[in-house]
This record gives C-alpha cells, sequence and structure tokens, in this order.
C-alpha cells in the first residue's frame, strides 16, 4: 500500500494533474471488507463458550474441583498448575474482537450493550483466575501502549464506572429500553431481553464472588426482586454442541485414552451416593468390571495419585467409573455453557440464608434442584427434598445449599473453582501425590509472555498480590 502511494504521489507532483477519485484509485483491490458485528459476535460467543467448557471446565478445572480423577497423565490433579497462557492468549483475542464491535461502523447500543456484557464475563475470568491483570490499559495498542498496568481485582469489579458489576447494570439498563436490534446470536437467537437476564444473573454470581468484601447487598436485593433474572432453564447461557462437524462436543472426537484419563472421584462417588442421586447415571457410568460381573455400580478414584500409587494399591481402573456416555457417545450430548438458571437460584438461596437478602431459601434451593434434574432430562424423586443429606432442616443449611450448586457447576469452566475458594464447600482434601506441600490451589501463574514483554507492571503486580505463586490469594478470597 506504501509503494502504491508513493507512486500516485511521484505522478502528481511531476504532472501536476491528480485526478478528484485518488482514494478510488488507491484501494486495494485484495483487501478484505470490514467484518460485521454479527460474525464478530458470533466468533466471541462460539470460541468463549466452548474454551470455558471442554479446555477449561472438563479438561482442567474438573481435576480441581474433583469432578475428575486423573489415571496417569493429566498433573493438573496433583496442583501443577503451570500459567494456562493459551486462554490468557484466548481471552485477550475475543477482547479484541469485542472492541472490534464496538468500532464497526455497522454497530448499535445493543451490539454494544451484549459486547460490554462478553467483555466483563471475560475480564472476570482473567481476574478469578489470575488475580491483579490489565484491564482499564487493555487492549490499547492502538494508542501507543504497549504495557499495560495491572489494576486491582478489587477496582476490577467495583469501580463505579469502570468496574465489571457498572458495566453489567448499565448494559442492562440498556437493553431493557434500546429498539436496535442484534444478529449472529446463537446463545440467545438475537433475544436482547434473554441478554438483559443474563447481565443481571451475572450481576447475582459475582456480588456473591465478592461477597466477603462488602457490606451493602442492597443491589442484591434490587436484583432478587427485579423481576428481571433468568426465569427458567429456557433462559440458561449455554451453546448447544451439533451432532456433526465440526460443531461437535470435542471429546467426542478425541482419541479413547483422553477420555479414559478422567475418571470418576471418590468425592463426587461419596455425595452422589449419600443422597442416592440419579444424576449419577448420567453424568458417569457404573464401572466395567462391575457391568461384567452383572451388578452395575459407581466407584469413584481418590485425586491427586500417580501411576506408581495406582499400581502399589493394586487399584483396578477397570473397577472405576468414566463419564457419562453423554460425555464421551453422543456429540451433542452436552452444551458449551457460560451459566445455568440453576446455579442462579443456588446463589439465591445461599444469599438469603447469609441474611445478605431477604426471600425464600427453600423455594430458591428446591428450584436449583428441580432446574438440574430437568437439565440432565431425570425425574426427580418424590422424596428427595426430604431425603438426609437434601432436606434444609437448619443443620448446616449452607454445606447442603453450596454442595449442590458445585454438582451444577460440573464441567462450568472454573466457577466450581472459584466458589470452593470463596466458601471451602465442599471441602477438598489434596491427594497423597499432589504438588503443593498439601495446599489447595488459588490461582494460575502469571503467563511469562508477562514477564518478558511488560516486566515492570508484571513485577508490581506480582509483589503486591504476594509472589507470582499458585498460593496468593487474590482480593475477594481474603477474609480483610
Amino acid at each position: 500500500m506504501k509503494n502504491i502511494i508513493f507512486t500516485l504521489l511521484s505522478l502528481c507532483l511531476i504532472t501536476f494533474a491528480c485526478t478528484d477519485n485518488f482514494e478510488e484509485i488507491n484501494e486495494n483491490p485484495n483487501a478484505p471488507e470490514e467484518i460485521g458485528p454479527q460474525f464478530l459476535l458470533s466468533n466471541v460467543i462460539s470460541v468463549s463458550a466452548d474454551k470455558n467448557t471442554y479446555d477449561q471446565g472438563f479438561r482442567l478445572s474438573n481435576y480441581l474441583t474433583q469432578f475428575s480423577a486423573s489415571v496417569e497423565f493429566e498433573r493438573i490433579d496433583r496442583y501443577e498448575m503451570g500459567t494456562n497462557s493459551e486462554y490468557w492468549n484466548v481471552i485477550f483475542g475475543l477482547l479484541t474482537d469485542i472492541a472490534s464491535i464496538k468500532e464497526n461502523e455497522a454497530t448499535n447500543e445493543a451490539y454494544i450493550a451484549v459486547a460490554d456484557i462478553m467483555q466483563s464475563y471475560l475480564f472476570s475470568q482473567l481476574t478469578d483466575m489470575w488475580g491483579d491483570v490489565p484491564y482499564t490499559e487493555a487492549l490499547k495498542a492502538k494508542e501507543g501502549l504497549y504495557s499495560p498496568k495491572y489494576d486491582i481485582q478489587e477496582s476490577i469489579y467495583t469501580d463505579p464506572e469502570t468496574g465489571i458489576l457498572a458495566v453489567l447494570k448499565r448494559s442492562a439498563a440498556t437493553l431493557s429500553t434500546t429498539n436496535d436490534f442484534i444478529q449472529g446470536d446463537m446463545m440467545f437467537g438475537n433475544d436482547l431481553e434473554k441478554w438483559e437476564r443474563f447481565a443481571n444473573s451475572l450481576q447475582v454470581r459475582y456480588i456473591l464472588r465478592i461477597s466477603k468484601r462488602i457490606t451493602d447487598f442492597s443491589e442484591l436485593q434490587a436484583l432478587a426482586n427485579s423481576g428481571k433474572l433468568m426465569q427458567s432453564n429456557a433462559d440458561n447461557a449455554v451453546v448447544p454442541y451439533l451432532s456433526s462437524a465440526p460443531n461437535q462436543w470435542p471429546m467426542s472426537q478425541s482419541a479413547l485414552g483422553l477420555y479414559q484419563e478422567h475418571r470418576m472421584t471418590r468425592t463426587v462417588d461419596s455425595i452422589l451416593s449419600a443422597w442416592d442421586d440419579p444424576r449419577v447415571h448420567v453424568l458417569y457410568k457404573p464401572t466395567q468390571k462391575s457391568v461384567t460381573d452383572g451388578n452395575p455400580e459407581f466407584k469413584g478414584l481418590q485425586n491427586g495419585l500417580n501411576r506408581e500409587t495406582i499400581s502399589e494399591r493394586n487399584i483396578n481402573l477397570n473397577d472405576i467409573s468414566l463419564f457419562g456416555e453423554i460425555f464421551r457417545d453422543i456429540p451433542d450430548g452436552i452444551d458449551a455453557q457460560f451459566m445455568q438458571y440453576a446455579e442462579l437460584q443456588f446463589a439465591l438461596a445461599e444469599a438469603v440464608e447469609r441474611d445478605f437478602i431477604t426471600g425464600d431459601a427453600q423455594a430458591y434451593y428446591e428450584n436449583g434442584i428441580a432446574a438440574s434434574f430437568d437439565y440432565y432430562q431425570t425425574e426427580l424423586p418424590a422424596d428427595y427434598f426430604g431425603r438426609e443429606g437434601v432436606l434444609l432442616d437448619n443443620t448446616d443449611n449452607l454445606t447442603k445449599i453450596l454442595t449442590q450448586k458445585w454438582v451444577v457447576l460440573n464441567t462450568n469452566g472454573h466457577e466450581a473453582w472459584f466458589n470452593i475458594r470463596r466458601t471451602g464447600i465442599p471441602a477438598i482434601k489434596p491427594g497423597p501425590d499432589n504438588f503443593n506441600n498439601d495446599q489447595y490451589p488459588v490461582r494460575y501463574l502469571y503467563p511469562e509472555s508477562e514477564q518478558a514483554t511488560n516486566n515492570a507492571n508484571f513485577q508490581e503486580a506480582s509483589e503486591r498480590m504476594g509472589g507470582n505463586t499458585i498460593n496468593s490469594k487474590g482480593w475477594w478470597e481474603k477474609e480483610n
């Protein structure tokens, strides 16, 4: 392009006869047309949903939250965390697409509000997985800012202008009044009311996330009373996988050995067995040995074992349950997901139980359980709510609420990990062969690329957090 411009300018100087249609002459016929906001939005939704569910949820976080136990290769089960830099890079790539949506000539206020909701979700992922991260100065390379500061987690969530909660609130307000529309939304079918409900429900999630560090829950009460939260599973923020390529659930197409790495855990086994919970038949398979013996049963493996320990204990892996057929045998058996109605109901039940808001904790709790059974197309037993360990009888109600919430977060990115870090429920015991001195990890390490290209800000953030270690707690995890 520079050579074309130089040649035309030279010709003008020589002949003094430049034409009036300079821009038309100078147009590069091989340059691509600007991508419309609908295509950018489709990419942001589909990629972030898939990455959250498969790479981050099923492949990584399920070990940290003890939905999965590894039999050999997945060292994250033993708390070798690393940087997870690929996801860091994916998130910033998606945030760049979001910035392009906002700058696009064909955009409107509805696109911008939806883009801000996705932006808020992605930045929450960054700060909840790494701590202090680039936020207000991120994505400003066009302005010559190549070394963005790391904002503190408190301001990322609570700044009254730029914070995640403020942005979500503004986005929901815009969507409630706009006459604009969007396209390219495979999650809600371009339904702006569902996006408004999603934005408000995310606010509930994040207010609870930071609840140790705040005292004013009036916004949470207003949301609970608004009638503008998710109303049922029809409002779930999920993107269905399809039965045909290339949009199938990735594990259905992966090598058998990778699938066999993921085993039912003792933690899951003990909880679902205590409840006599029929969802186990969807989430896991009876052991191959028990099926062969004619007496199908489920059995979990302790987390954090290396292969030598498994061998020394004479553990028969044919007598350990694999994940259910929806995770392997059915290409469209599960959804790529961000948030379910069931999670919201358990969040509201917790908020009532902690006296953050007024309401009916029992109703929220039962709604969440019923929604989860419905989501997995499993019949809810008539006596389920009265079973020991399930019944809310003022005997450790919070543990019951939060454990049911944990179950519905299976494979939903790192959301169950965030909740365990915040609440300690369920109680996760590190496995015997863990690499972290029996400590439960609370973050990933900053990517090495940050140390190389943004060293001063990287060093400042690391020191502020108490060191770039997997045990350095962020703002919302600390007691004070």
